[in-house]
């Protein structure tokens, strides 16, 4: 049986991260996979609000706040209030995340290299396909798609008949 979409990315993503986890393990670093995104938008040295990092990051608002929340806890990143708006705090790294950069560059590095290799055993590179799956999705959700397809197979009658076949 095929397994269905939503299936198959957890799959990827466990085997993904699961993989990038390992390395930084292995490499004496207690880091999270997760962090990466936002580590990566306070790189420059430049302070940043949580809605810049999701912009900088390709993430959502609530995931960049919940990851900020749990990079704090962990001395990664530090926040001051900004000078423009003082109700609005700026996150920048703290000094653990700023020592621990440079050996984060050697990972990401080699987790590059291993995607460029994985991209290049595939008959299409997954990184991008997954881009155009991503601009696609952008362009009509895949809830409306959901919807679309429930009123099409309603208006034939084939969910009828599925429901009578269960």
């Amino acid at each position: 049986m095929k397994q269905g979409l939503g299936t198959q990315l957890r799959h990827l993503i466990e085997l993904l991260d699961g993989a990038v986890a390992a390395s930084y393990e292995e490499a004496g670093i207690d880091y999270r996979p997760r962090y990466t995104p936002v580590m990566r938008a306070l790189a420059a040295g430049t302070p940043c609000t949580v809605g810049q990092i999701a912009a900088a990051a390709g993430i959502t608002q609530p995931a960049a706040t919940q990851t900020v929340a749990l990079m704090l806890k962990e001395d990664l990143v530090a926040t001051m209030p900004s000078p423009a708006d003082a109700r609005q705090k700026l996150v920048r790294l703290s000094h653990r995340g700023s020592a621990l950069l440079p050996r984060l560059q050697q990972c990401w590095a080699a987790t590059s290299a291993a995607a460029a290799s994985l991209d290049a055993d595939l008959p299409y590179p997954l990184s991008d396909t997954l881009a155009q799956a991503i601009a696609a999705l952008e362009q009509q959700p895949f809830g409306a798609r959901i919807r679309a397809a429930r009123n099409r197979l309603t208006s034939t009658g084939a969910l009828d008949e599925q429901k009578e076949k269960s």
